[in-house]
């Protein structure tokens, strides 16, 4: 039939109409309804399946474990590549993660006098740094360490404004700044340890002992000569560090390594040094000297007992001193000398017989002309015998001893003395004088040098000569160390040098105590009652910028005593004195107080009733009075020290109120501070301003006991002082 098609029923055989498929035109008339649709339906077809012969399930499972065949394989080429072709390139970024190189310094090593005590030693501190990527708030960072380490904060800024990973904010800082940095935490913020150096008595003997740069590095002084014995070793090791940056205790750190430098002891006595330099600031000031210097030798051995110099210069301080007065002027300034030269002038020309001490010379009644050049005295002599030249210092008498002797006997015998060469001491920058050689002098130089003109010689020098005529004729060296190992000696084995006989030097010491204990001697200042002293006044003209003798001037004294048998040789200089030039009024003076003290301490005094020896003897007393008590009761001192207090009552502190405010500062002066809680260097300042040195039980930056307690009187006669160092508990 048209519009339908017909399908065979398989269940019934017989021929059925479906509807047309949607969507499809038929033919049917106009409305001419569609047959109605048959009420049963035909199954579709089965679906035609691909490679029906195959299993596909097996197929599926070797599909999948090829898969993870392959991942597998991939994993290990991975793993080939990372560990075998990369491995050493990731273990060494992993060495550099985890591990780091660090420079270890061991700390310098102390400098002592004769006796032990410390006059250069160095303590623990820390520095504080800044890695600017690692802060979190650069702006509160900069506020907490300002108030922290006490810096402007504007500089603290301006230190961080950097693309540095490393910046120093403040090195060596004082120990409570440095706690207060470390209990802030904050990210970006480390503290390195370092070494303070430090001066427990300041300015006593400053210029000879130098000082040190912010790394510890000797820049003057014995501190830059000695570098080598006092630096602390330096190694390079491995630390480990933790995921953090930490710093893990490094591989083999129970292995004990001395890093430190080796302690140096002086031949300076700290007493007598302190002599010295009493005496030297007392006449540079009163007469009004640029600076001034004296050293003082222990003759039988020729060790430096003293080697002081004013104005004075502190090296825990260098920036507040001026560069001139950091100078160790006694080794490195080169001055002419003056007539102190005219006893090796003498002495030379006995020596050679070219003289006798009875000769007459005929000093030309204060005038003398040789050439085209004048020579002057400042008195009209006429005859003078040798001994008297010396005697009273006549410029135109040496002048003429000098052109008798003749420039290269004269100039030999200077240069055997140590002009013009080195001591052999350990001094930095130490000047060797000018010294012309003699086949270049002529007679009016041969007239001047012959009073200690046309040639130059520092004070050290000087020291050096002198030792020849106090130790009897025998070249002996000066010694500012007692370690062998510091300073060059001479072999036990080799000759000594012997340069003038005893004959000579009995003359020679004879002239000299003429000039101190005689009438018209120039150095009558240096006499001490009860004691035999000789020694030779100087004068000598300064040349000014032009090259010419200004009216600048020297005035110098060297000493010794007992002039039988020296045991003290004490050289004293002013450089350009205002109120007077003469050396026998302004530095004589000095050889007298230092020479006085000196045999004092070491128990010399001669018995006499002279006020000046008998009040230095009473001073002498106390000393070793107060020596001998400290020394007996430091023990039972240090035992009461921990258990024991101070009884206000007992003390008998009035109140503040009841008390004058023009008595207070002087009240408050007599007790001691309190120094608990302070870092070291504080508190050995404190004793220090009073003339005491503690002793120092423990290691630690923070002052946790002291002796006498605080509030206690200072002891009248400086007995035992300590204080006891500990680390801060956290």
């Amino acid at each position: 039939m048209f519009g339908r098609r017909k399908e065979t029923n398989s269940r019934r055989g017989k021929s059925v109409a479906r509807p047309a498929r949607a969507g499809m035109l038929t033919r049917c008339s106009a409305g001419r309804k569609p047959p109605a649709a048959s009420a049963h339906r035909q199954e579709p077809a089965a679906k035609k399946k691909w490679f029906p012969d195959l299993d596909w399930g097996r197929i599926r499972i070797w599909i999948l474990a090829f898969a993870f065949t392959l991942i597998w394989g991939g994993l290990w080429c991975r793993a080939y590549y990372l560990q075998i072709i990369m491995g050493p390139e990731y273990a060494a970024m992993a060495k550099r993660q985890h591990t780091a190189r660090e420079v270890v310094q061991g700390t310098r090593g102390n400098i002592t006098d004769r006796n032990g005590n410390v006059m250069a030693m160095s303590l623990d501190c820390d520095s504080v740094w800044v890695n600017p990527a690692q802060l979190r708030d650069r702006d509160e960072a900069v506020l907490k360490l300002s108030e922290a380490l006490g810096m402007k904060s504007e500089k603290i800024r301006q230190l961080l404004n950097t693309d540095r990973h490393f910046v120093w904010i403040k090195r060596k800082a004082d120990f409570q700044n440095a706690e207060k940095v470390r209990a802030l935490k904050l990210p970006g913020v480390y503290l390195d340890a370092e070494s303070e150096r430090i001066y427990p008595y300041k300015q006593l003997a400053g210029q000879l002992l130098g000082y040190v740069s912010i790394d510890d590095k000797g820049i003057e002084g014995l501190e830059k000569s000695l570098e080598n014995d006092l630096a602390g070793r330096t190694i390079t090791r491995v630390v480990e560090r933790d995921a953090s940056g930490r710093r893990l205790m490094p591989p083999g750190s129970g292995t004990f390594v001395d890093l430190r430098g080796k302690d140096v002891r002086l031949s300076i006595d700290t007493h007598i040094q302190f002599f010295a330099e009493e005496a030297l600031a007392e006449n540079v000031e009163k007469f009004g000297a640029r600076w001034g210097g004296c050293i003082v030798v222990d003759v039988p051995t020729g060790e430096i007992l003293a080697w002081a110099q004013y104005p004075f210069f502190d090296p825990n301080n260098v920036n507040s001193t001026p560069a001139a007065d950091r100078r160790n002027r006694l080794a490195v300034d080169m001055l002419e000398q003056g007539s102190t030269i005219k006893s090796f002038l003498i002495a030379a020309a006995l020596e050679e017989n070219v003289v006798k001490s009875s000769t007459v010379i005929n000093c030309e009644k204060g005038q003398w002309k040789l050439g085209q050049f004048t020579l002057h005295d400042t008195h009209p002599y006429a005859n003078l015998s040798v001994d008297k030249i010396l005697h009273v210092s006549s410029n135109i008498g040496a002048a003429k001893i000098g052109l008798k002797l003749g420039a290269e006997k004269y100039h030999s015998y200077l240069k055997r003395l140590g002009f013009g060469e080195r001591t052999g001491l350990p001094l930095a920058g130490e000047a060797r004088g000018i010294l012309r050689a003699a086949g270049r002098w002529a007679p009016i130089d041969i007239a001047t040098a012959s009073f200690g003109q046309s040639f130059s010689a520092t004070l050290a020098q000087m020291a050096q000569a002198y030792l020849t005529l106090a130790g009897g004729g025998a070249k002996k060296p000066l010694h500012l160390t007692l370690d062998d190992k510091s300073e060059a000696r001479p072999a036990q084995n080799q000759p000594v040098d012997t340069i003038f006989s005893p004959s000579t030097m009995n003359e020679i010491r004879n002239m000299l105590r003429e000039v101190v204990e005689e009438e018209g001697g120039t150095g009558k200042q240096a006499r001490i009652p009860g004691l035999v002293v000789g020694g030779k006044t100087g004068t000598s003209q300064k040349a000014d910028s032009t090259g010419k003798y200004g009216k600048g001037r020297v005035g110098s004294f060297v000493g010794m005593l007992p002039i039988e048998n020296p045991r003290y040789l004490i050289c004293a200089l002013l450089d350009e004195p205002a109120k007077s030039p003469y050396g026998g009024v302004i530095a004589a003076p000095i050889f007298r107080h230092v020479a006085l003290n000196s045999m004092a301490y070491h128990g010399f005094l001669p018995d006499t009733d002279d006020p000046l020896v008998l009040a230095i003897a009473r001073k002498a007393e106390e000393r070793r009075l107060a020596q001998e008590k400290k020394n007996g009761g430091r023990a039972q001192a240090t035992a009461k020290s921990a258990s024991k207090k101070p009884n206000p009552e007992q003390l008998k502190i009035p109140k503040a109120e009841e008390v004058p405010k023009a008595a207070q500062a002087k009240i408050r002066a007599d007790l001691v501070p309190e120094v608990i809680g302070m870092g070291l260097r504080g508190a050995v300042e404190v004793f220090a301003s009073r003339g005491i040195v503690p002793t120092i039980n423990g290691r630690g930056g923070f002052v946790v006991r002291q002796f006498p307690e605080a509030g206690s009187p200072w002891p009248e006669e400086r007995g035992d002082c300590a204080i006891w160092l500990e680390e801060k508990s956290s």
